[in-house]
Formats: C-alpha cells, sequence, structure tokens
C-alpha cells in the first residue's frame, strides 16, 4: 500500500479536490486511494450489492474527474461532500428497483465485519484515524435511544421518508422528525469536536 493511501479519509485536503478539477491524473488517483473504501462502504451498506456499489463508485469518481459534480468548500470537508454524494447515488439507484417490500432493520454498519463488506480486498477503514472515527460514531450512535437509532438506519441507509419510517416502527412522523434532528445533532457535535482535536494535533 502506497503511502497516499494510508492518509485518512477524514483529513483528504481540498486542494487535492482541486487538483482534480484542473484535470490532474495523479491527483484522482490519489483521491480514490484516500476516500473508496470508506465510499464503497457506504454504498454497500445501502445497496447491499457489492456490484451496484463499486458502479456507483465508478461514477462518482468519473463525474468527479469530468466536473458533472463540484466540491464546494463552504458546504463541508472534501470527506463530507463524497460521503454526500455516494449517499444521494446509492439511494437513487435503490429507488430504480422499483417497489420494495417494508425494510426489516439488519444489522448496522457496526456489526457488519469488514471482509463482508470488502471481500478482504482492502480493510473497511485503512488507517487508524479512519478507525478511530468509525468507533466514535458507533460509539455516538450506540449511545442514543433505540428508536433514534431505528430511524436513523432506515433515513440514513435505506433513503425512507419520514411517513413511512413512521409506518414501519409504529410511530407518529413528528416522533420521527424529532429523533432524526436529535441523533444526527448529537453525531454533529460530536464529530466536531472530533475534527477540532484533529486540526489542534
Amino acid at each position: 500500500m502506497d503511502t497516499s493511501s494510508q492518509i485518512s479519509a477524514s483529513a483528504i485536503d481540498p486542494k487535492l479536490v482541486a487538483q482534480v478539477a484542473k484535470g490532474e491524473p495523479h491527483a484522482l488517483g490519489q483521491l480514490y486511494d484516500q476516500s473508496s473504501t470508506l465510499l464503497f462502504s457506504l454504498a454497500l451498506r445501502i445497496l447491499g450489492n457489492r456490484e451496484e456499489a463499486a458502479d456507483v463508485l465508478q461514477g462518482i469518481y468519473l463525474d468527479v474527474w469530468r466536473k458533472i459534480v463540484r466540491y464546494d468548500v463552504g458546504r463541508g470537508t472534501p470527506t463530507a461532500w463524497l460521503i454526500t454524494v455516494t449517499r444521494s447515488r446509492a439511494i437513487d439507484r435503490l429507488r430504480t428497483r422499483g417497489p420494495r417490500a417494508p425494510h426489516q432493520i439488519g444489522p448496522s454498519i457496526d456489526e457488519v465485519q469488514p471482509d463482508q463488506l470488502t471481500g478482504g480486498s482492502f480493510g473497511l477503514f485503512d488507517s487508524q484515524a479512519d478507525q478511530e472515527l468509525r468507533n466514535l460514531v458507533k460509539e455516538v450512535v450506540g449511545n442514543l435511544p433505540y428508536i433514534q437509532q431505528q430511524v436513523i438506519e432506515l433515513a440514513y441507509y435505506e433513503g425512507l421518508p419520514s411517513t413511512e419510517i413512521a409506518t414501519q416502527l409504529d410511530q407518529s412522523v413528528e416522533t420521527v422528525t424529532t429523533c432524526i434532528a436529535l441523533g444526527m445533532s448529537q453525531l454533529r457535535e460530536s464529530l466536531q469536536s472530533y475534527w477540532e482535536q484533529e486540526e489542534a494535533v
């Protein structure tokens, strides 16, 4: 594994994305090395299909290269931007499958073994910093009330609207909306503190 692939996905430099936008091939390769493991894991968690997850990822990097999707520094870190694009594309792909049966909440990403996600070709998270970030997310979500955990799983990984989540969990739409807001707020605060500590080091 080269040095660039050992760098944490949470530490992607915005300048690297700018270099990709200028058409520098080595920059695209570096961006892929730093982010593909995390993004593939997310796409696979949403889609449940390795080929579709790989296809979504290929499309994202191609669109970044062709400047179809552009990074806006005002909308967060490069990692947050790539995660948002990946989640959106994966959910779009999920919706093209047509009507779905009511979703049964399966194991969360934290309960799935890395080799199940990646077939052993590379780990779920390559660097120690990525592992620390994953553990932080796991801890924060694990400390949420169970209903909030369920709601966030269905909203974030399945892309279900609040009304459908409310039906599946036999809760009011207001309860679902509140659970999402409270859970994501707690996660955002914890991640912000983590990133501030990382920058101070």
